[in-house]
């Protein structure tokens, strides 16, 4: 047994590697580089000849964590470790995180929960070439092949202009770089150098990355003060499942017969989600800001578990002032 399990990692580790440029679209793609942006040809052509495609991308993205329900999804960005090492990360950059809420208007602890559930705070930024599982999804996943495309161009650039080993850097199965993962075409429009060194790095600088979560939050609409979810409950005899989910006032749910816990201005204009639990169903109302966090990772397990790791650092923070 121990014999034939042996012969078996043999063959897994020696098997050979695909290589990118036979896969169909690369050539065509290269024109459209060197023409567009006016890459040299023959270095494009070598970097193509070694990227390689990788099916664990394909199989990664085939498989997302929000297909777990929502407690087990839930589970490991809520835990002791994650929040612990969340306070760790704000007494380490106190200073830049209240900075950048001054600057952007976005509370510190969201600034710290996004970077904690994208990297565990920088811990774990990615195990993947980005070159590889760029160029793997761009021809090798029809479904969002466009959009993969359009993120090669743009790590490509990005590689150029800030003079990045292209071979070497690594990030998620989607190609998404550093402490806060950012996609390459947000990296070159929202990344900033908040730490002031001439450099913006967010492969290495913790600075650089808070300003630039905090900065993409502004650019996509975060309202300074608003709300971001509610719980709430439904009235005897309503069934919220019953009800349509797009975005009206606090006003009119509460006609509706949905009103949430804690006060919140009627004219607030929210969505209804339900999420399911252990013992049951929990209704929430999403407002404008949590829709921003979206723009991040569209899924509304993501923005929640954001939200829900924001409100305990933040908890937990100001018991600690309070000791």
């Amino acid at each position: 047994m121990i014999l034939r399990l042996f012969f078996a990692l043999v063959w897994v580790f020696a098997a050979p590697c695909v290589h990118a440029a036979e896969l169909p679209g690369i050539p065509q793609f290269i024109d459209e580089m060197v023409a567009k942006h006016q890459f040299n040809r023959s270095e494009l052509e070598q970097i193509f000849s070694r990227a390689q495609h990788r099916q664990a991308v394909i199989d990664s993205i085939s498989k997302p964590a929000t297909l777990k329900p929502w407690p087990e999804y839930r589970a490991p960005f809520l835990s002791d470790k994650r929040i612990n090492g969340g306070l760790q990360f704000w007494a380490l950059h106190a200073d830049a995180l209240q900075r950048a809420e001054k600057q952007y208007g976005v509370p510190q602890e969201t600034i710290v929960a996004l970077i904690g559930v994208e990297t565990m705070y920088g811990n774990n930024s990615g195990k993947y070439s980005v070159l590889d599982a760029l160029v793997t999804l761009a021809f090798d996943y029809p479904r969002r092949a466009a959009f993969f495309r359009g993120e090669l161009e743009q790590y490509l650039l990005l590689a150029r202009e800030q003079k990045l080993d292209i071979f070497k850097m690594q990030g998620s199965y989607a190609g998404a770089i550093g402490i806060p993962q950012f996609m390459p075409g947000s990296y070159r429009k929202y990344a900033v150098d908040f730490s002031e060194d001439g450099t913006t790095d967010l492969m290495r600088d913790p600075l650089d990355a808070i300003g630039s979560v905090a900065n993409y939050l502004r650019q996509f609409g975060w309202s300074n003060g608003g709300p971001v979810a509610a719980r709430a409950r439904a009235d005897d005899g309503v069934n919220a499942s019953d009800l349509a989910p797009e975005s009206r006032a606090v006003a009119n749910w509460a006609e509706a017969g949905v009103r949430p816990e804690n006060p919140v201005a009627a004219d607030k204009s929210a969505r209804l989600m339900i999420f399911t639990v252990t013992d049951g169903k929990e209704l929430w109302l999403a407002f404008n800001n949590f829709d921003v966090i979206t723009r991040y990772n569209n899924s509304d397990f993501y923005a929640m578990t954001v939200h829900q790791l924001a409100e305990a650092l933040r908890d937990a923070r100001g018991a600690a002032a309070e000791k």
